[in-house]
């Protein structure tokens, strides 16, 4: 490509020219004018890069919050399916405010629910300064406004959507689970952590408030090459070191992470650079250290920052709030999709209009993309219901199975039945078998592969 420079009055040509040549650049001279020119790069190339994920332990102050959100929302659930609830969780020094909307038969004692589920975290000592038993609980829950109600209580067939709004999901085959390998690894290590913690046999000195973020490098057709980073910030108690921190980090999390997945003890065996608590302590944390509010670890909740979010949080919300059920269908196609091989990995995006069933647009992006978009939109349009109603009763969301989505994220889990225990109106215990994480299943792969049988997926 080349361009006369001097006194042209076609700003276009320049424009495209430095966009497709960059750096790149030969400026010569020929007959008194000037010429510059280049061999064009290829603006769709792809160069190697470095990205990263974080995760947060259930004792992070937000997580914290989720959890109580997600815990009041299965109680009611458990006594009314068709609860409708927006509760929001505000946790500090001694202190829980749960504030929202409930329309619900039954009664819950929200109180209870919050000091059980702190307990279970490990908000267990005064010297934490938030503490299960001794912390305040100030409830704050008011009906839903009729405003909204008309447009969501309606017979089951035209039920409209909680709230407008855009809604994402994501999958790569980067990982069995097809979730971003950095975000995996992000979360396995704040996960094994708190196993450790809690089996109270090692690194006994650790606290419930855990980071962890990792660094990789993709090559620049977008494989995982190596870890570049890890960042572990753990809260502990005051008398360990942090040299021996460190020490139990990379002798004892690191290879019980290794032994849970073969790819991970690959990785970690590699030459990389490990931060543990790098500001040089962290003895105070928790809610004591940092508020915490229900959904303000949005990304951690979903992908790690691969792909995309639509801004909405899910915990605390049923399911007739779209934020939440609009984005576990969103990422139940988009997984079934990938793992059919219809793309390398696919971004879906769902959004809604308040009180209208049906959704406003599908779109859908991704790469290693072996179906027309176009195509691709349609037979998701026709083989999936995606109102409110139809993503209900395909992935059985008014069950009671939300509190286990409030920690170490809501994608990426394991599909399976658990036993929960619930208490009624009148306080006493009952179990019911709940089915958990129903939109990681992988029941519509052959579907697709039909559907899709002439293109050869």
């Amino acid at each position: 490509m080349q361009i006369y420079l001097y006194n042209s009055k076609k700003s276009s040509n320049f424009a495209r020219f430095f966009a497709e040549c960059g750096n790149k650049i030969n400026v010569l001279t020929s007959g008194g004018k000037i010429y510059a020119n280049c061999n064009p790069r290829k603006t769709n190339a792809k160069m190697a890069y470095l990205f990263t994920s974080e995760s947060v332990s259930e004792g992070h102050p937000d997580k914290v919050a989720d959890q109580i959100s997600d815990a009041v929302l299965d109680n009611f659930l458990a006594q009314d399916p068709n609860a409708h609830v927006a509760c929001e969780t505000l946790v500090t020094t001694g202190q829980v405010i749960i504030a929202g909307e409930v329309t619900a038969a039954g009664y819950v004692d929200v109180q209870q629910v919050a000091r059980e589920t702190i307990r279970q975290i490990g908000y267990t000592k005064s010297e934490y300064k938030f503490e299960a038993e001794s912390c305040g609980v100030l409830t704050a829950l008011h009906e839903q406004s009729p405003d909204i109600a008309m447009g969501v209580v309606r017979q089951t067939e035209a039920q409209g959507a909680g709230d407008q709004g855009i809604m994402f999901g994501y999958a790569t085959n980067e990982t069995d689970n097809f979730m971003p390998l950095t975000l995996d690894l992000a979360h396995t290590l704040v996960y094994t952590l708190a196993k450790i913690r809690k089996a109270g046999k090692q690194m006994t000195y650790l606290r419930p408030d855990t980071k962890s973020q990792v660094t990789m490098e993709y090559s620049d057709s977008g494989e995982p090459l190596r870890i570049d980073t890890i960042v572990v910030s753990t809260q502990h108690d005051p008398e360990v070191t942090q040299v021996q921190i460190t020490d139990d980090i990379r002798n004892i999390l690191l290879p019980e992470v290794a032994r849970r997945d073969k790819r991970y003890g690959d990785l970690l065996k590699g030459n990389f650079k490990l931060l543990v608590n790098p500001t040089g302590q962290f003895v105070i944390g928790g809610p004591h250290g940092d508020t915490g509010l229900t959904g303000r670890k949005i990304i951690v909740d979903t992908y790690g920052g691969r792909g995309a979010h639509g801004g909405g949080a899910f915990s605390g919300k049923d399911p007739s709030k779209v934020d939440r059920s609009a984005a576990y269908m969103a990422r139940y196609i988009a997984k079934n999709m990938v793992a059919a091989g219809v793309a390398r990995e696919l971004l879906v995006q769902l959004s809604y209009a308040i009180g209208v069933a049906e959704p406003v647009s599908i779109y859908v992006t991704g790469e290693g993309l072996k179906v027309d978009s176009v195509r691709l939109v349609d037979y998701i349009r026709t083989h999936f219901d995606l109102t409110p109603a139809g993503i209900i009763a395909a992935l059985k969301l008014k069950e009671p199975m939300y509190e286990e989505t409030a920690r170490y994220g809501h994608m990426g889990r394991k599909n399976e039945i658990v036993t929960k225990t619930f208490r009624d109106e009148n306080g006493k215990p009952f179990s019911r078998e709940v089915e958990l994480f129903t939109w990681e299943k992988l029941d519509k792969v052959d579907e697709i592969k039909a559907a899709f049988k002439d293109l050869k997926i």
